[in-house]
C-alpha cells in the first residue's frame, strides 16, 4: 500500500505543477481566460498567503508548518498500518496537495492560483482542492469508518514484549 501510495501522491503532485506551469507559461500573459462563460475562469494570482490570502508574506511559517504536517504523516505512516480505503485517498490527497504547494513556496516564493467558479469567488489550483477534498474525506473517515489505521506490531522491542512477564 505503501508504494501505491507514493505513486499516486507523484501523480497528483505532477498533476499540480504542469496545470501551474500552464498558468504561468498561457494564462499569466493574458491575465483571464474565460473557459465557461458566467461559470468558470482561469484568473492568474501569485498568492503569498495562506487559504483566500490570508496571513501574506509569511512563507517560511507555512513551510515549517507543511514539513510538521507531513513529519507527523510520516510517522504515522511508518508506526500504522492505512487499513481503510476512504482514508487512504484522504492520506494521498492531502500529502499530494500539500507537497505541491510546498514546491511552489520554496521554489517561486508564492503559490500559482489560477482556477476560479463564477460560485466560489477565491481562486485556487489543484493542490488546494486536492487538500480540500481530502480533508473532507479524512474527517467523514476518522467519524463514519471503523477500520482507517491499525497499530503496526513490527518493531515491536523484546523489552515491550516481556513486560506481562
Amino acid at each position: 500500500m505503501t508504494v501505491l501510495a507514493i505513486v499516486l501522491i507523484i501523480l497528483l503532485i505532477a498533476a499540480d505543477q504542469l496545470t501551474k506551469l500552464y498558468a504561468l507559461n498561457v494564462v499569466k500573459p493574458q491575465g483571464v481566460i474565460t473557459v465557461i462563460d458566467n461559470f468558470y475562469y482561469f484568473v492568474y494570482v501569485e498568492n503569498r498567503g495562506a487559504a483566500f490570502g490570508i496571513m501574506q508574506n509569511k512563507q517560511w511559517l507555512f513551510i515549517i508548518i507543511t514539513l510538521l504536517l507531513f513529519a507527523a504523516f510520516g510517522w504515522t505512516l511508518y508506526n500504522y498500518k492505512i487499513e481503510g480505503k476512504l482514508f487512504f485517498a484522504a492520506f494521498v490527497l492531502v500529502v499530494g496537495g500539500g507537497i505541491g504547494n510546498l514546491i511552489d513556496r520554496i521554489f517561486r516564493g508564492y503559490v500559482v492560483d489560477f482556477l476560479q467558479f463564477s460560485f466560489f469567488s477565491p481562486v485556487c489550483n489543484l493542490a488546494d482542492y486536492f487538500i480540500t477534498v481530502g480533508a473532507v474525506l479524512l474527517v467523514i473517515s476518522v467519524l463514519f469508518c471503523k477500520k482507517n489505521i491499525a497499530k503496526r506490531t513490527i518493531g515491536v522491542h523484546a523489552a515491550d514484549s516481556n513486560a506481562d512477564e
